[in-house]
């Protein structure tokens, strides 16, 4: 089976099976790896925004409806995605998935009780 390996700014990496028809967001939630998701992944934020840094050919095509969201996400690069839009196929490929640093954040807004961690990190 493929996996999909989750990494987010701060150096974390989650490696987990690549799940068919479910979404990047709901395998991230599932597995703990810290993908944000304001809009609780209807397509109405860009909070969710990855890179799909490996396995892109595997994907469907991004929706005009998708692209039109990512147009309000920070730092979008030609490889960016929505994590609550793409939809893992029958047969992918191994997929490697870096977090955005709006994401992340979006992470801890939801999750204040790990503040704590992320302000360690950056040495605060």
């Amino acid at each position: 089976m493929a996996k999909i390996t989750f990494i987010d700014p701060e150096g974390a990496r989650t490696e987990v099976p690549a799940e068919p028809g479910k979404t990047l967001l709901e395998i991230a939630e599932d597995s703990g790896a810290r993908l944000g998701s304001a809009c609780g992944g209807v397509c109405a934020c860009s909070s969710c925004h990855c890179y799909i840094r490996q396995g892109a050919r595997s994907l469907e095509e991004m929706t005009d409806k998708e692209e039109d969201r990512l147009d309000m996400g920070f730092d979008v690069r030609p490889y960016s995605r929505l994590g609550c839009q793409v939809k893992v196929p029958e047969d992918p490929e191994d997929l490697v998935v870096e977090i955005s640093e709006e994401s992340i954040e979006t992470w801890y807004n939801e999750h204040p009780e790990h503040r704590h961690e992320q302000k360690k990190k950056k040495g605060a």
